[in-house]
């Protein structure tokens, strides 16, 4: 017995995953932004260290990428499965293997977080390097991704 899944829900999750991932990258811009307030702070001094430390940047940094890790995955996944139900497999091309590996990176830059409360400067530059790879590659996957979305509308 399979489940079947109604053709208007077919169509419209096809959007799910690319709106999810615009919303994303918006925000891994917003996390950038507070990661390059965070070591502002790290570096300021006197009553400009004491303002932006009342910022609680590195707080929201912190959270932020929290999510963004968390809604990287889902979003990975939700893309993944929503193709293979559209239709009964999966597309094994560019998009799909930078999408797995943006997923891995964005996991590795969170697991160097420890090291960096601890004041590890080598967990700290892998962190930004990671994530300055990460927001190219997000941005090759926007356009890619905008492609895609055509040739689905294209199709309707």
């Amino acid at each position: 017995m399979s489940l079947e899944i109604p053709t208007s829900v077919k169509v419209w999750s096809q959007f799910i995953h690319p709106t999810l991932m615009w919303i994303l990258f918006a925000l891994s811009l917003y996390a950038l932004y507070l990661g390059v307030l965070v070591r502002r702070t790290r570096s300021a001094e006197g009553e400009a260290k004491k303002q932006l430390i009342k910022g609680k940047f590195n707080i929201k940094h912190y959270q932020v990428g929290s999510i963004l890790l968390a809604v990287m995955v889902i979003g990975t996944l939700i893309g993944m499965g929503v193709t293979y139900i559209n239709n009964g497999k999966l597309f094994v091309g560019p998009h799909l293997l930078v999408g797995l590996g943006m997923t891995g990176l964005i996991a590795t830059s969170a697991a160097l977080s420890p090291l960096m409360q601890k004041g590890q400067n080598w967990a700290r530059y892998s962190h930004i390097c990671l994530n300055i790879v990460l927001l190219v590659l997000f941005g090759w996957q926007a356009i890619t991704g905008v492609e895609i979305v055509q040739r689905i509308i294209s199709k309707m």
